[in-house]
């Protein structure tokens, strides 16, 4: 790390520190994230620190998930190694953390497969929290060659017992079929109807519910513009 980048962050770690919300700390806290910047704020610093994998790279080694954040928005996110994405994940362990990495630098990245593929079979629930979320984005954007009943298969054995993070993207992956796929809408609307996953989930007025019977519908219902 050069003289300038360690100074650098040093004075960005200090930024941040003065942007802390106690009220939306103890907010994140109860969804397991401890990120105390409003997100808000943290993109304007992003904005005006523009992009440098450098700066990247010493922000994310620093631990803090602030920082962290700040790190994925500066980023440059083809230039990181299938490797170092992969260790990116296994050291994120915040949901925040977890989505804008996915979100916003592996989604991007040319070893997107490749992790898919990896992470999906991964022992460690939140890693493969991570390879499901990134095959529900694919079963709605580029579902070619993809097995989706042996997915339907899956969800089916596994979603009612998994940990919540798994869980949560594996419905994901179980609403998309049904959104996307009109052939296999009734088995992914019977399984999310039998399974009951989510379907108590507090759910914001105006917005769609996470069950994946009454998300499949919604969405479908947009689609034919009823």
């Amino acid at each position: 790390m050069t003289d300038t980048i360690a100074t650098t962050v040093d004075a960005l770690l200090a930024e941040l520190g003065t942007m802390t919300d106690a009220k939306m700390q103890a907010v994140n806290e109860r969804h397991g994230d401890d990120h105390t910047v409003n997100l808000t704020k943290l993109r304007g610093v992003a904005k005006r620190v523009g992009a440098n994998q450098e700066l990247a790279h010493a922000l994310w080694a620093t631990g803090d998930t602030d920082a962290r954040l700040l790190a994925l928005l500066v980023c440059r996110p083809k230039a990181f190694s299938e490797d170092e994405l992969d260790t990116m994940m296994r050291e994120g362990r915040r949901p925040k953390i977890q989505d804008w990495l996915i979100n916003y630098v592996v989604k991007k990245s040319p070893h997107v497969e490749a992790l898919r593929t990896a992470w999906f079979e991964d022992a460690d629930p939140w890693i493969a929290a991570a390879g499901w979320a990134l095959t529900a984005d694919r079963v709605a954007k580029r579902p070619d060659g993809l097995d989706k009943d042996a997915l339907l298969d899956q969800v089916e054995r596994e979603m009612k017992a998994a940990p919540s993070r798994l869980q949560w993207e594996m419905n994901s992956t179980l609403a998309q079929i049904g959104i996307t796929d009109a052939p296999r809408r009734p088995r992914a609307l019977e399984i999310g109807e039998r399974l009951e996953v989510l379907k108590d989930y507090p759910t914001p007025p105006n917005c769609t519910s996470p069950y994946a019977p009454l998300w499949i519908a919604e969405m479908v219902r947009r689609q034919q513009g009823a």
